[in-house]
């Protein structure tokens, strides 16, 4: 008889083939296009500046036409979206809340591309950030629940592989378009348009993505259930000529049943929400400081805007590094420990690059601190979805995610107050800071999870 746990055993077992890889591929592409979003700020904000759109990067920490409120509403927008719409994952599955998301933050970036204001820039890149907030909380439930433990943190790194490789494309597109005006528009309306359009083109190729077979059969759809892991068995064994393995025995698995927020503060979860919570909201300081920052952070260094846009191009290309050398090793060292590292790395080198003068050695830091963030991005994404139940897996990610889209918000507030006050160095202490807590957190309190099945980390 099929049973949520029998389902869960025979998922584990699967080996890491084409057919996984293929469901992996789909999901990350959705991944590509919300980093797109995501980072765009950085690269069209010397154009909204230069367009006069926007007032300047520094004005006040509420001042509707500086980029630092910008920024502050793609991060509310992303908090709303993860706090208030991360439970719809756990109650409509994983696969359609996922194209949904998607195309709202679609539209809503392609309306914002042809806004004239600061004040209609600011709300549609609200409205379009919800949508980025669901996508991610999606995204990090979806893929743990599809690829076997042995492999998950494999699964992540080369999920944030392809998202982190449109970094460099948008720095580069920002680099050769955004000082320039094209066909009558100027060059940061065409930045944003691109990743709208792709993101209608990443709905397209991923609707033979199946729902989540854990969460099909939590909620008592045992038949689907079946027939999914039934089909990926089937190709499986068609790709390897091999029988699979027997499946693993598994514990009872609690089906779904009316969840709150309660549920995250149970004794089994208690310890954990804390735990990502605090580290939530000190790892964006680190992330989101320096990666939306850059070209800012350089014209503070004194560079012309032509050439720092140049410059956070080739810092750009390191992006899809971290998560390419992570697909290496990322299952052979323990989760929280690579956090830790990382955390480390970005705060000693953030310090090195504020006190520089000298291009290469100005781009060389800023290469070692994209490649410290993106491997804590997608240590920690596979990481805080591994800790809680698939039941309650959306609304606990959305809410320990959640802190960092709060803490992004103020946090680009309070770098454009703090740049504006002490310049680079000051802005590298305040991450600085940040990644102390940070390690703190993780390295004495957060629990181990490499090879674990989703339900022994659960408790289920």
């Amino acid at each position: 008889m099929n049973t949520p746990a029998s389902i869960a055993a025979r998922l584990d077992r699967l080996p890491l083939t084409r057919t996984i890889w293929r469901l992996v591929t789909l999901i990350s592409i959705g991944g590509a296009f919300e980093f797109y979003d995501i980072f765009l700020a950085a690269y069209i904000a010397p154009g909204l500046n230069a367009g006069g759109v926007f007032k300047g990067s520094t004005l006040g920490l509420f001042g509707i036409g500086g980029m630092g409120f910008f920024i502050f509403c793609s991060f509310m927008g992303m908090f709303l979206g993860c706090m208030a719409f991360g439970p719809v994952a756990d109650r409509f599955g994983r696969r359609s809340i996922f194209v949904t998301a998607l195309l709202w933050y679609s539209a809503a970036t392609a309306v914002m591309a042809f806004q004239s204001t600061a004040a209609g820039v600011d709300f549609w890149r609200f409205i379009a950030s919800i949508g980025v907030g669901l996508e991610q909380v999606t995204i990090d439930t979806y893929l743990p629940e599809l690829v076997p433990p042995a492999h998950r943190g494999k699964a992540f790194a080369y999920y944030q592989l392809i998202a982190f490789s449109v970094v460099p494309v948008v720095a580069l597109l920002g680099w050769l378009w955004v000082p320039q005006t094209i066909f009558g528009l100027e060059g940061w309306r065409w930045v944003t348009l691109v990743g709208s359009g792709g993101a209608v083109l990443a709905w397209w190729l991923r609707r033979g993505l199946p729902e989540s077979p854990r969460w099909l059969a939590i909620h008592g759809r045992m038949a689907e259930a079946d027939l999914v892991v039934s089909e990926l068995e089937a190709a499986i064994v068609k790709e390897t000529g091999q029988p699979l393995p027997a499946p693993v025995s598994r514990p009872v698995i609690a089906t779904s049943g009316a969840s709150g927020l309660a549920d995250l503060f149970r004794p089994t979860y208690r310890s954990r929400t804390l735990v990502m919570s605090i580290f939530n909201l000190v790892q964006t300081i680190g992330f989101y400081g320096f990666a939306s920052w850059v070209p800012t952070l350089l014209i503070a260094r004194g560079i012309r805007i032509t050439t720092s846009l140049q410059y956070s191009f080739i810092i750009a290309l390191a992006a899809p590094l971290g998560p390419l050398v992570g697909m290496f090793v990322a299952d052979k060292v323990e989760r929280k420990w690579q956090l830790v590292a990382a955390g480390v790395t970005i705060g000693t080198f953030m310090f090195l690059f504020a006190h520089q003068t000298l291009p290469a050695i100005l781009i060389a830091c800023g290469v070692v601190v994209t490649l410290a963030n993106n491997w804590m991005s997608f240590a920690f994404h596979n990481y805080q979805a591994e800790l809680f139940p698939t039941r309650i897996r959306g609304r606990a990610v959305g809410f320990v995610y959640g802190w960092s889209r709060l803490s992004a918000a103020f946090a680009g507030l309070a770098i454009g107050w703090i740049l504006k006050q002490g310049g680079t160095p000051a802005v590298a202490l305040f991450i600085g800071a940040a990644m102390t807590i940070m390690v703190i957190t993780i390295g004495g309190f957060g629990p181990r999870t490499r090879g674990r099945s989703l339900e022994d980390i659960s408790g289920q």
